[in-house]
């Protein structure tokens, strides 16, 4: 069972989410990239997730506890210690990354940690550690909204070159990725909705349906269909 809510306000301009989920069969969940980053507690312990770049497979038995906190895409910053890119395509041991303050490294998912501990811990960090690039919300949503790379450069009155240093150090990849990821993801929440699949690669930026279906499967290694269907 998957659950979420949403973070403190002191938070909500860099956490989109914390989330908890139990399994109650085995099987072999599906992470698909999203943008984002995530501190998560899990059978092995805390690690921090991502950001990913194409599909990673995670074996899950009965009983696992999962609890994480989802950093919205581009919103991480030096929050660990590390340049985000750093993690790219990385499943990190927060005790490699020093942990945060006044949170136990063998805290367990809720039950032995609660919200409350875990958003003051992470809330020292925020402050202490430098901040996201403020353009990485308008660079995200300007190619979530179908503007080309060079667009979104010239809006920002930058060079191509200097927007993908500024997307690397925000997102930990350059804006074609990011562009591919966000249209990703924008492709399967409209394709939730049951709107036809050609409909929803219009809508989504694509050339045409078999655009949409190579790039979800670069990106996620399976169908669109495939993945409405997972649990």
């Amino acid at each position: 069972m998957y659950r979420e809510w949403t973070p403190d306000p002191a938070l909500a301009g860099r956490v989109a989410c914390l989330w908890t989920s139990e399994a109650t069969t085995a099987r072999t969940q599906l992470v698909v990239p999203d943008g984002c980053v995530d501190l998560i507690w899990s059978p092995g312990g805390p690690h921090v997730a991502g950001p990913d770049t194409g599909p990673m497979s995670v074996p899950i038995s009965p009983g696992d506890r999962y609890a994480g906190v989802r950093f919205r895409p581009g919103a991480v910053g030096e929050v660990f210690g590390v340049p985000v890119e750093a993690l790219r395509d990385q499943r990190v041991p927060l005790s490699d990354l020093g942990g945060l303050p006044g949170l136990p490294l063998d805290a367990e998912p809720p039950g032995g940690m609660t919200a409350e501990i875990l958003q003051r811990a992470l809330a020292v960090r925020l402050r202490a550690a430098p901040g996201p690039d403020p353009a990485a919300p308008a660079i995200a949503e300007a190619l979530r909204a179908g503007r080309s790379v060079g667009e979104v450069a010239w809006d920002l009155g930058l060079g191509e070159r200097q927007l993908h240093r500024r997307c690397v150090r925000a997102f930990g990849y350059g804006p074609k990725v990011l562009q591919r990821v966000v249209r990703f993801q924008r492709a399967l929440r409209l394709a939730g909705t049951g709107l036809r699949l050609a409909e929803v690669a219009l809508a989504s930026g694509y050339a045409d349906q078999a655009h949409m279906s190579n790039e979800v499967r670069r990106l996620a290694g399976v169908s669109l269909s495939r993945l409405l269907d997972r649990p």
